[in-house]
């Protein structure tokens, strides 16, 4: 796992450039199976799961710490699945807080 997981989000309300293209591609290789959309302004992954109780543990899990990094993920949530897709709204694109946030997830997983 990348140093990522050490480090917390910086608050974000918009003033600074999206990561581009090279640099998103770059951070994604160090996350595990994360996919991004063609125009680098997002990165998503889903979670499959055994039953809905499960789905909805993990989901928990991810409001607290979403809470905790103050970074907030778009969620389709299903029975026995669940999509998150991270971007920095603010920016209209990535940051490193999508990637930080990301690397956390998977350790919930």
């Amino acid at each position: 796992m990348s140093d990522l997981s050490e480090k917390k989000c910086v608050p974000c309300e918009g003033g600074i450039p999206a990561l581009d293209k090279n640099q998103a591609e770059k951070m994604l290789g160090d996350l595990n199976q994360w996919d991004m959309n063609d125009t680098a302004t997002e990165i998503n992954k889903t979670f499959h799961f055994k039953n809905y109780y499960e789905t909805m543990a993990f989901v928990n899990a991810l409001a607290w710490l979403s809470h905790q990094e103050n970074h907030h993920p778009d969620l389709e949530v299903c029975y026995s699945h669940c999509q998150v897709r991270y971007s920095t709204h603010a920016i209209g694109g990535l940051s490193e807080n999508d990637f930080i946030c990301a690397t956390k997830v998977d350790t919930l997983w």
